[in-house]
């Protein structure tokens, strides 16, 4: 038995981890804002691992907690319930696309994920899965070794919470590299190439969102060794923290 996963929120993201959790044996426990009857259907496909729950009751089911609401919800996380616990932040900050924004990420004085730190001040946060889709989830995920074998960026403060969230990736089909601390996590956040771009190649130039989102369910998926993740996040320069949409032609 590898332990239980929680998930707050069901989303995009949320279901695709809940759904490679279950593939790697764990159990899930899944919530989202609307309540644990609106997720039947997810459950159903799930099947016995998963159980519904409200996010109070997924922060203390899990001994991992995957945070996978927008940034401008981060309030909202139940902070008691989390405590002692290592929280994933999936979460990315896209103003231009949310509306939200916030001076401290904006003038680079925190990033999105020591923001999300400093309110779940007793919980260990590490960043991870913040640049995955479902679809990278299912399709690049390998066996230990094979030589094909994905790597995907972690930062955080705590060696402890990062090894549980290791053995997660690895349970997931991928190596992990280690990139630092939480102030570090500009080097794999929205707008640098560890945001996607090593995994489907750099997007068109001149498309509109829903362009982007179409391209990016079809374009063939880019293996990508630890070796490389290490040296984009090591080589990247500093971009604007939140997500940038290319203007359309």
């Amino acid at each position: 038995m590898n332990g239980t996963l929680g998930i707050i929120g069901s989303g995009t993201i949320g279901s695709a981890i809940a759904r490679s959790a279950v593939i790697a044996g764990r159990h899930v426990v899944i919530s989202n804002s609307r309540g644990p009857e609106s997720l039947g259907a997810l459950i159903a496909e799930l099947g016995p691992l998963a159980r519904a729950a409200t996010p109070a009751e997924a922060a203390q089911a899990g001994d991992l907690v995957v945070a996978a609401i927008p940034l401008a919800n981060y309030e909202q996380l139940p902070r008691e319930p989390l405590a002692g616990t290592t929280v994933i932040d999936t979460m990315n900050y896209a103003p231009a696309m949310t509306g939200w924004a916030r001076p401290e990420l904006d003038t680079d004085e925190l990033t999105s994920s020591e923001l999300v730190q400093r309110f779940l001040s007793g919980s260990s946060v590490v960043k991870a899965f913040h640049d995955v889709n479902g679809r990278l989830l299912r399709e690049l995920a390998r066996p230990a070794g094979d030589p094909d074998r994905t790597a995907l960026p972690i930062t955080g403060d705590d060696p402890a919470a990062k090894a549980k969230v290791t053995k997660l990736i690895d349970d997931f089909g991928f190596d992990t590299v280690d990139v630092g601390s939480l102030v570090e996590s500009w080097r794999i956040g929205p707008n640098t190439p560890l945001y996607y771009e090593a995994f489907v190649g750099a997007v068109p130039p001149g498309l509109s969102l829903p362009e982007i989102y179409a391209w990016l369910a079809t374009t063939p998926l880019i293996p990508t060794p630890a070796a490389t993740v290490a040296e984009l996040a090591a080589t990247t320069g500093r971009q604007p923290a939140g997500f940038q949409i290319r203007p359309s032609a």
